[in-house]
Formats: structure tokens, sequence, C-alpha cells
């Protein structure tokens, strides 16, 4: 019996994230192992313990301590949804100060597809640096959302986007 793949779900303070749990029910019903790493700032917008218990994997914070065994099992594929201003500007430098960042900037090292779905306000959009960074991240093999695709209002395609994505990359 082949195992699910495994799909690191990165997520950072941004409306959608209070609606990660629906994302995650779907990542599962399709057939994913689901592993989250989340923001220092998201964390406590989580009920991480029934995350937990949902995917069946430890909801990471924090980095590990050395000699500390992986909690997790390697990614096949990582999705970083929702994606803020502030980690596509230090994913896209190589800023490692978060577990969030440092999975992305491993990641994106190590050549796995990583899906990128930003959630930013015009204002943030409109900042000079921003396409520049987004432009670097794509250069490397990211796949980034255009536009504010997540919409945390609208509950029946809030994740669809995203969905419809890694359904795109391995169709269900």
């Amino acid at each position: 019996m082949m195992e699910h793949p495994v799909l690191y779900l990165v997520v950072c303070a941004a409306g959608p994230a209070e609606y990660i749990d629906e994302l995650v029910d779907v990542l599962i019903a399709d057939g994913w192992r689901v592993c989250m790493i989340v923001s220092p700032t998201a964390a406590p917008w989580l009920d991480r313990e029934a995350l937990q218990d949902k995917t069946g994997h430890l909801v990471r914070v924090e980095w590990r301590m050395p000699g500390d065994p992986e909690p997790h099992p390697p990614a096949d594929v990582v999705v970083a949804a929702p994606l803020t201003f502030n980690t596509v500007t230090k994913w896209a430098l190589g800023i490692n100060d978060t577990l969030a960042l440092g999975v992305l900037n491993e990641s994106l090292g190590a050549g796995l597809p990583i899906l990128a779905f930003p959630h930013v306000k015009a204002e943030l959009d409109a900042h000079p640096a921003y396409a520049g960074h987004l432009a670097v991240l794509r250069a490397a093999g990211v796949v980034v959302a255009k536009g504010k695709v997540l919409n945390p209002t609208d509950e029946k395609d809030r994740w669809a986007m995203v969905i419809e994505a890694l359904r795109l990359l391995r169709p269900v």
C-alpha cells in the first residue's frame, strides 16, 4: 500500500488563517498527509491542538532542539497559504528568523514544488519592493498566485484556488 504524499502547509498571520481548518479538511480528504508549520504571529489565532489531532502531526511554530528528531516526515510539496507581505519579503531575501521561513528557504533550496498564495493589503501590494520580491520567488521556481486570491469572507470559495492548484499538480 502506497503512503499518502506529504504536504507541508506554511501558515502566516493573514485573515484566511482563521479558517485554515477548512483547507486542512479538504487536503486530508484529497489524500494528503498534512504537516503544519505556523508563523509565531499566526500561532495564537489557531487551535493548534485541534489541528494536531486532525492531521496527526505536531503543529510546529518553533525550531526543534539540536539532537531532537525531526517531527515531520519529508515533504513532497509545500503550500504557503496565506502568505503575508512580511514573509514574502523576508523569504525573497533569504532571511531565516522563524521556523516558517526556515522551512520555506530549505524547501526552495531542496527544489521541492512550492505553491504560494499571498494575502496582502492593497497598500502593501503597491509597495515598490513587493513586485520584485515576488519576481525573485517566481524566478526560483515558486508558483506564486497572482492577485488577492484568498477571500476570508467567501466561505464557499475561500480555498478554491489552493485546492485547484494542488489538484493540477497531483490529480485526485
